[in-house]
This record gives C-alpha cells, structure tokens and sequence, in this order.
C-alpha cells in the first residue's frame, strides 16, 4: 500500500501496536495480540523486551529504570525486574471496570493508569472510568471518577499537571497534581463539543469530534494525539485550536509519541481498525514516522 511521502516506515507486521515510548534511545512498544512489549531502534531493529500475559498496554518506567507495563485484560501492572522476570507491581481490579489501558509514570515513580470502564470488545454499555494512582509501593488509589474512556496520559515537564485524553469524551482534560500525588478537580484542556450521553457505542462514537488516543507532549505544551476515529493525528493547542493536522489515508492512527535524537520525530502506531477479533488474525499494524517542528516534552 502507497502511504503519503512525508512518512517512513519503520517496522510493520505486527497486530496492534500501542503505547510508543521513547526510551533509552530506543522506541518501546506494545503489541496487544503478540502479547510482548518490543523495543525498537531508527534502523527497525526489532527486540523483544518482554511476554506480557493478558494483553500489554501502557508502559513506563520507575526512577531505578525498571519497567512498568500494564497487562490489560488481568487488569494489572507488571514490573520488569532487572534479572527480565516480570512480577505483579499493582492490582488494579478494585478501581477498573474494564481493561486496564494507557499509562503515564512521574518522576516519583508513581503509575496514573486508565481503564475501558466497559466491556468495549464485548459490546457492553459503555460507562464512565476511574483513574487509578499507583504509587511505588504498589498501593492502588483511585484519583479521579467520570472520565470517558481515559486515554492517552500525560505529565508536563514541571510535574503539576496531568493530562488525560478522554477517547469517548468529546475532550481533553487536566488536573493539577499535587506534591503527595493527589489531582484537584478536572477541567478542560480542550473541549471538541458535548459530552456524549451513554447509551450505546454506536451512538457515542458518532457524536464524537475527535477521539484523542495515544498523545504526547512538546516544548511549546501542544498535544499530539491520534485521533482514534479520523485517520490523523493532531497537534492542538491548550483551548482547542488545531495547530496542525496530518492524515494518515486509509489506516487509523491510534497512538503516537515524539522522540529520536533530537526529539523531533513523531512516531505513529497505525493500523486498519481498532476491532479485536480482525486484528487478532493480521498483521497489518505498523509504525510510521515523520519530522515536526517542535520537540517533545514531558512524560510520556
């Protein structure tokens, strides 16, 4: 398949690629049906880091460098020990009420995690979610109710705030973050038009504007997010103004990151749809990168 000059190729064959990281001069990486977390150099050297039992998702690290990665389906983060065994860090079954996903680790170490709130595969109702705090200690706090689908987390340079994609919410949202960890009330980084009412997916996906999926910061504290259902990533303004665009033609894009030596290279986890079962038998997901302007910052 041609894809648009402006992007390059650089690994493709796998199911479902999320959560890119850069770290370590490398890219990380989870691939949902694969179940392994990869870690990838600019040439498309391919490692396998770790085999992630019940589906991997968001990754980061804590301040000694080891891994954490979340294992989606068992609904917990797992730590990565320095001998490559993996352990359970945090259970986080008491908070999600759905497949844990994306996560986003300060500089204390401390996890803020998301979950589906639903039965999405599945076809359940969708429902509001619950975001977890997982400190270093393995505790489990929950942070911050009524969020739509939290998605795409991410920490400013200065650690004050958060900020929380909301996939099914019409919205971006921040909190500040306090010293011991804990989030003032949310508020709107970006708003894309009404909150949907939760009725069915059908009806939510098609009241959205936008889907903010996988985001990362730059240093002028704009958000590259994928936008889960329009085949693009954004590049937006704290208020909403679409500083930048780039479509991504036939395939979605569903996650992105920026790194590379000079920080400038967005990485994009594309793929033909999000549904489990089609992604489950290909191998159609790939990275795709391209240079911007603007560095990035923060966490992720």
């Amino acid at each position: 398949m041609a894809i648009d000059p402006r992007f390059s190729v650089l690994v493709s064959g796998y199911t479902f690629l999320e959560s890119p990281r850069w770290h370590d001069d490398r890219l990380w990486l989870s691939d949902f049906y694969t179940h392994q977390v990869l870690r990838v150099d600019l040439q498309g050297r391919v490692e396998v880091v770790a085999e992630v039992p019940g589906q991997p998702s968001g990754m980061g690290w804590l301040p000694d460098g080891r891994l954490l990665v979340v294992s989606m389906r068992e609904r917990k983060i797992l730590r990565r020990e320095t001998d490559g065994k993996l352990v359970t860090h945090a259970d986080l079954s008491s908070v999600a009420g759905g497949h844990a996903n994306d996560m986003v680790v300060d500089a204390q170490g401390r996890a803020f995690v998301g979950n589906f709130g639903f039965d999405l595969m599945g076809g359940g109702t969708p429902q509001a979610a619950t975001l977890a705090r997982v400190d270093p200690d393995g505790s489990v706090h929950a942070v911050a109710s009524d969020l739509y689908f939290p998605n795409g987390s991410m920490i400013t340079p200065d650690g004050k705030t958060l900020i929380v994609g909301e996939t099914m919410g019409n919205r971006i949202s921040a909190f500040d973050l306090q010293a011991d960890g804990a989030l003032g009330p949310r508020r709107d980084w970006a708003s894309f038009g009404p909150v949907p009412a939760l009725i069915d997916i059908g009806s939510v996906l098609g009241s959205l504007k936008a889907a903010p999926d996988g985001a990362t910061l730059d240093a002028e504290g704009a958000v590259w997010f994928a936008d889960a259902i329009g085949n693009r990533v954004v590049r937006m303004a704290a208020g909403g103004e679409i500083l930048d665009s780039i479509s991504t033609g036939a395939l979605g894009a569903f996650a992105c990151t920026l790194g590379g030596p000079d920080g400038r290279t967005l990485f994009i986890c594309v793929a033909p749809d999000f549904n489990e079962h089609a992604r489950q038998q290909a191998r159609e997901a790939s990275v795709w990168t391209t240079q911007v302007g603007v560095p990035g910052a923060g966490r992720p």
